[in-house]
């Protein structure tokens, strides 16, 4: 077996490929459930390997199984497969090329890392137990973790522990952070509110019943919840992010439709959210002589992180990166279905840096979003390393 130190070294080998993977799945971004050629690329190189590998799992997922030389435990590494609905406006050689698509969440870095990952320990082999490399597809709204745990990812061999990463550009290369809590990030749940008024002609307001003007009284009583409504020590944000209504300049519109979401870290307050909303929305409407359609739903728990499998974690970036490249840190208010995983069996997940003055450091999900690529083998490395401490530990 290669050391903590080669592991790395060899991880770095590997660059060329990586950023050739990445960017190719960069150019040609798919949406969820929709990945068949991502899967396909990512099959066909597992096959290479000799991996045991299931194809169309759940739709467009792929699952790879390393057997060790032994029986042991199984652990499961993840990586998300599937783009965002959005134009892609780099200035790059490898931007997308599929319009109004885009991997501005990092997805193609996910997916080429662990591959990197499949590739490092098939060569080297493992002595005891089972790495299984799961690449998922739909985890931007689209319940792909729930699907493949429903197509038996977690199964057959049965997966005792998992472990993901998310790439961050706001954290240097070589580094990582992982979160001070056992909650990892925040439930992200989703609603849909339609205000219901009564057009007509914008000379004679008192004869409609503006829904664009009730929908903007909505838009500032919203967020009394978070800051009058709930302690300011337990976090929540509720964001409209879309809105839609009208159709002249001359006209009152009568219905405006809105979208959005609500984030919080407390499961309780989680519970309470869509009947505090639903009370405000309620009695503004009413005030103003609207009426309302309201759907709220809960999509993604917060990711609970094992507190063993955190220490792993922290002792595997002290072998791989370095003492003092890893931090402990809040957790964010991001959602990640990496969290249904995370319900049922011991997990960790961890932000990797992946930003440099290389690059202009966009967010996730800005149409610039970007990463350096010299961050993809310290993934790669850091997987490996963490499946081996698991399995040998």
């Amino acid at each position: 077996m290669k050391g903590q130190i080669s592991l790395l070294e060899e991880a770095k080998k590997l660059e060329s490929e990586l950023i050739a993977w990445r960017r190719d799945f960069h150019q040609y971004p798919e949406l969820g459930f929709e990945e068949n050629r991502t899967s396909a690329l990512v099959a066909d190189f597992l096959e290479s390997l000799n991996l045991e590998v299931k194809r169309n799992v759940a739709g467009t997922g792929v699952i790879g199984l390393l057997r060790g030389n032994t029986d042991g435990p199984t652990i499961a590494l993840r990586a998300d497969i599937d783009a965002l609905p959005i134009f892609d406006e780099k200035d790059t050689e490898y931007c997308s090329k599929n319009e109004g698509k885009c991997h501005a969440c990092g997805h193609d870095a996910h997916t080429a890392i662990l591959m990197g990952v499949a590739k490092l320990l098939s060569d080297q082999g493992i002595k005891k137990g089972n790495v299984k490399f799961v690449f998922q597809p739909a985890e931007e709204d689209g319940g792909g973790a729930q699907a493949m745990i429903e197509a038996g990812v977690l199964q057959n061999p049965e997966v005792s522990a998992i472990a993901g990463l998310h790439v961050n550009t706001g954290i240097g290369i070589g580094n990582i952070t992982l979160s001070s809590e056992p909650v990892g990030c925040g439930a992200a749940d989703f609603f849909s509110l339609a205000v219901i008024g009564q057009g007509g002609h914008a000379a004679h307001p008192h004869m409609s019943v503006d829904s664009i003007a009730v929908a903007g009284q909505l838009l500032s009583a919203l967020q009394h919840i978070s800051s009058r409504q709930v302690d300011p020590t337990d976090p929540i944000v509720i964001t409209v992010g879309s809105i839609h209504g009208g159709t002249a300049s001359n006209v009152i519109a009568p219905r405006v439709e809105m979208t959005g979401t609500a984030r919080t870290l407390n499961p309780e307050l989680r519970k309470r959210i869509p009947g505090k909303m639903e009370k405000i929305i309620k009695g503004v409407t009413e005030a103003y002589g609207a009426s309302y359609d309201f759907d709220f739903q809960f999509k993604y728990p917060s990711i609970l992180n094992d507190e063993q499998m955190t220490e792993l974690a922290a002792f595997t970036a002290d072998q791989v990166l370095g003492e003092k490249h890893y931090k402990k840190v809040k957790p964010a208010m991001g959602g990640e279905d990496f969290s249904f995983y995370t319900e049922l069996i011991p997990a960790v997940f961890f932000r990797l840096g992946v930003g440099s003055d290389k690059i202009v450091r966009y967010p996730g999900h800005h149409p610039k979003f970007d990463i350096d690529e010299k961050a993809l083998p310290y993934g790669s490395a850091m997987l490996a390393q963490l499946a081996l401490n698991y399995l040998n530990r």
